[in-house]
């Protein structure tokens, strides 16, 4: 099952960061945020990710051709021989990406109507490249097989930045973009859809996913969400940034994975 991952966005936010690099690409300790994103899908056994690029996204391109030779050491001999040696020292190393450009100025809906052609199984799964989470991938999959409906949203606690659910029973009555949010559930990202869901984006065209297609898919009851009691961040500010860092640092990071 295809894991995709939206890293095309500007990063407005947090410009003292992003003027020189694709959020995705900030770092959280020595690794960039989508490492660490993909690292916990991994853990769950889903290693096949397609990653939608736009803004600065020659540099993801460049960090996976060097993936091997930025995470572990390394010998270059040089010469009429020239040579590396790698000496490999990390276990991040069984999985499979596809880098696809989806436009710099593309809205999220878009991107992932644009790589449509890449995912190849019934259900896929998708969040964002900048919200790191302890969530249980292999729960979160179980719950959205059994409810049988075409979408999941992960529901997280507040934060008046992102959008609040509106749920009934573990349906979503109403998903409600960027509003302040008090109490209850926020989307926290970490769907997953039935492949059926492309034809509520093919309705919309070049759109921002959390905007018409999910509210067509609320309309339709088709949407239910996993409440995650447990830790989630997104790095929306250098703020965001530096917090995550010191935990990363302290070693009390609840994401990380072994």
């Amino acid at each position: 099952m295809k894991v995709v991952i939206l890293a095309g966005g500007m990063g407005v936010r947090m410009r003292e960061e992003t003027e020189y690099r694709p959020k995705p690409m900030v770092l959280v300790g020595r690794h960039p945020i989508l490492w660490h994103i993909m690292k916990l899908y991994i853990y769950y056994g889903y290693n096949d990710f397609i990653i939608c690029l736009g803004y600065k996204g020659e540099m993801i391109k460049e960090y996976f051709l060097n993936y091997e030779a930025f995470n572990n050491d390394l010998t270059i001999t040089f010469g009429k021989r020239c040579s590396t040696r790698i000496y490999k020292k990390n276990s991040f190393d069984n999985f499979k990406v596809t880098l696809a450009d989806t436009g710099s100025e593309t809205m999220t809906g878009g991107r992932l109507l644009e790589v449509e052609k890449y995912i190849d199984s019934d259900d896929f799964m998708l969040t964002y490249g900048d919200g790191v989470s302890n969530i249980d991938i292999r729960k979160l999959y179980a719950f959205h097989k059994r409810h049988k409906k075409t979408g999941t949203v992960t529901g997280v606690h507040p934060d008046s930045r992102f959008g609040e659910l509106y749920i009934k029973e573990d349906i979503v009555e109403k998903f409600s973009e960027k509003q302040q949010v008090k109490d209850g559930f926020i989307n926290g990202g970490f769907f997953v859809f039935k492949k059926t869901f492309f034809k509520y984006l093919k309705e919309h065209g070049d759109c921002f996913l959390e905007q018409e297609p999910m509210r067509d898919l609320t309309r339709d009851k088709a949407l239910k969400v996993f409440k995650h009691e447990g830790f989630w961040q997104c790095m929306d500010t250098v703020k965001d940034a530096k917090y995550l860092n010191d935990l990363w640092e302290k070693g009390k990071a609840p994401w990380k994975v072994e």
